[in-house]
């Protein structure tokens, strides 16, 4: 049974602290309680100052009242009221020990399921038909896949949908130059192929008047029904997404065919979502085009910003597609919680997004609507990283190059046969990747750069994977499993400090849920994997003169390491060997 963050659990008795000393009512939030630096200290609560300021009192006079009424000695074995007012903490040694025996009997290594599940719609990877994937869709589908696994293991129910570019005049483009070239459906044809019609097709559409004016006709009989160019066109999205699934399989996104929602799927709810949007009095006409004009959004004069939902052509854009969208998921499929995991360029876009649904009432009060923005992947020259030609790189070139390089680490250090090592190859080139990408804060940029992806020292996946694999290792050599019963001791400051890190991963879990931050997991994973590592440096575990009980109790240590790390990995989407 899982049993919570301890920051939580220590401001829950800092609550009842200031409620005893003091009559102050706080949540075990407001207690402000931060993991301590300080010699003598494992964690520091903040909440006197802000309190002193609404008593009226000295923020030490507060601070010492939490000490003086704290109903802690199970948990804490000192407190100290230091500089202006903090209060650290120091655990007990023997909660500490125990605490870190209980992640060998329990599935959730402490972390606590949510109180109240809701109900995510979300929103990611989203490539386009008759396209092959490139570097552009690595972040989303990564960032996308962590935030899904994440939010289930928090307990929430989770609905991906993987928004398709599959409809609208580059589809009429592309069938009417496959038309002319005598393409028909069972033609057998590659992503590969189709990616280079529709470079010939774009191209022959910006020369040619007389085949752009086929093209958009060829799009009125796509949107009308016609059999044999709706036939072409589903030709184009089976085979896209048999090569979006390879993608997926080798990236260990968790993304399938009954989870693609693409825009042909959106299409007939257009004309339904603007015609509401006019009857609801919040459209006005602009240019000939139909908008919505949320509050609070201005161009560089000043002037209310447009929404176009219905362009003077007649034709629908992404507003009136993604406004479709929020509809659909808040309103037919009842979603509490809308998330989109797309590029920070998008940010106003989903934000007026967001601020028309509030108008129209497609969101309510219940309803939330993220836009989870990320930065770009940059090459070493600090550009958007590109091929030596200058276009973009494919994700299933990027992915093998991964993994063929991880081959040769792996090669170095391996005395596993060819097929197990290629299978660590694998996880580990995979891994390399996607940590790589979800070890840095989202919102911003990061340098791709295969030399520190694929560092066996530093905060990479291979050094996790590394840790992980010396657990085993050890374990294995030591012929035992752990007892969850075992009598964990912290005679050492390396012990204790292993026994703390371990503990706090409810707390990593929590903050990166709560963010849809997986940075901050990452961030956890590589303190605990230090952190093992300062361990068995100095503490030996399998050596003869080692006793007994003194064995058992640094197994268990070893043990649970492996169980946090896997465990954390996981929720990353990362495979985490048992040999590497």
């Amino acid at each position: 049974m899982a049993y919570g963050d301890v920051g939580v659990e220590l401001g829950a008795r800092v609550a009842g602290a200031l409620r005893r000393g003091l009559g102050v009512e706080i949540t075990p939030a407001e207690a402000v309680i931060r993991p301590s630096t300080r010699p003598g200290a494992d964690y520091q609560c903040n909440a006197a100052m802000a309190l002193a300021k609404k008593l009226g009192t000295p923020p030490r006079q507060v601070a010492q009242a939490i000490v003086d009424n704290l109903d802690s000695a199970d948990l804490v074995a000192g407190t100290e009221v230091a500089g202006p007012g903090f209060v650290n903490l120091k655990l007990s040694d023997g909660w500490l020990a125990a605490r870190a025996a209980a992640l060998l009997a329990d599935d959730r290594l402490g972390v606590d399921s949510a109180a109240e599940p809701r109900r995510f719609a979300l929103d990611y990877s989203s490539p386009n038909v008759a396209k092959e994937m490139h570097v552009g869709h690595l972040r989303s589908s990564i960032i996308g896949d962590a935030v899904l696994r994440l939010l289930r293991f928090a307990g929430h129910e989770v609905t991906p949908h993987n928004h398709l570019g599959d409809w609208g005049t580059p589809f009429g483009m592309l069938i009417e130059h496959l038309v002319d070239e005598g393409w028909t459906p069972g033609g057998g044809h590659t992503i590969s192929d189709l990616n280079g019609f529709y470079q010939a097709a774009r191209v022959k559409f910006d020369a040619d008047p007389a085949f752009a004016d086929r093209a958009r006709a060829r799009v009125v009989r796509l949107q009308s029904g016609d059999e044999p160019t709706l036939a072409l066109w589903q030709q184009l999205v089976d085979e896209s997404t048999r090569h979006f699934e390879g993608v997926y399989a080798t990236l260990g996104i968790q993304l399938t065919r009954d989870d693609l929602y693409g825009e042909s799927f959106y299409n007939p709810l257009l004309d339904d979502t603007v015609s509401d949007l006019e009857g609801k009095g919040l459209t006005r006409v602009s240019d000939g085009a139909v908008c919505v004009f949320p509050p609070g959004f201005t161009n560089r004069e000043g002037e209310p910003l447009p929404l176009i939902v219905r362009k003077s052509d007649g034709g629908y854009g992404y507003a009136a597609t993604d406004l479709a969208t929020v509809r659909y998921w808040a309103g037919e499929r009842g979603m509490t919680d809308l998330l989109y995991v797309v590029g920070t360029p998008q940010a106003q876009h989903f934000a007026m997004v967001f601020a028309a649904s509030r108008q129209a009432g497609y969101l309510t009060d219940g309803h939330t609507a993220v836009h989870i923005g990320f930065g770009s992947i940059l090459g070493e020259d600090g550009k958007t990283i590109r091929t030596r030609a200058g276009g973009s790189v494919k994700l299933a070139e990027l992915l093998a190059e991964a993994v063929d390089n991880a081959a040769k680490i792996v090669a170095e250090r391996s005395a596993q046969d060819a097929a197990a090592q290629a299978e660590v190859a694998r996880a580990v080139g995979i891994g390399a990747v996607k940590y790589a990408d979800l070890s840095n804060d989202r919102e911003k940029d990061y340098v791709f750069t295969w030399s520190r992806m694929l560092a066996t020292e530093g905060n990479t996946s291979v050094y996790l994977q590394y840790a992980n694999a010396r657990c085993h290792s050890v374990l294995t050599k030591s012929g035992t499993t752990p007892d969850p019963a075992t009598e964990v001791l912290l005679g050492t400051e390396q012990e204790r400090a292993l026994a703390l890190a371990l503990v706090r991963l409810p707390a990593a879990v929590d903050a990166a849920v709560a963010g849809y931050a997986p940075h901050k997991l990452c961030a956890y994973l590589f303190e605990a994997a230090t952190t093992f590592t300062a361990f068995y440096d100095a503490c030996p575990i399998l050596k003869e003169d080692v006793p007994a009980e003194l064995r058992a109790s640094r197994l268990a240590l070893v043990a649970a390491t492996s169980r946090v790390l896997t465990l954390g990995l996981g929720l990353l989407g990362i495979e985490a060997p048992h040999v590497l």
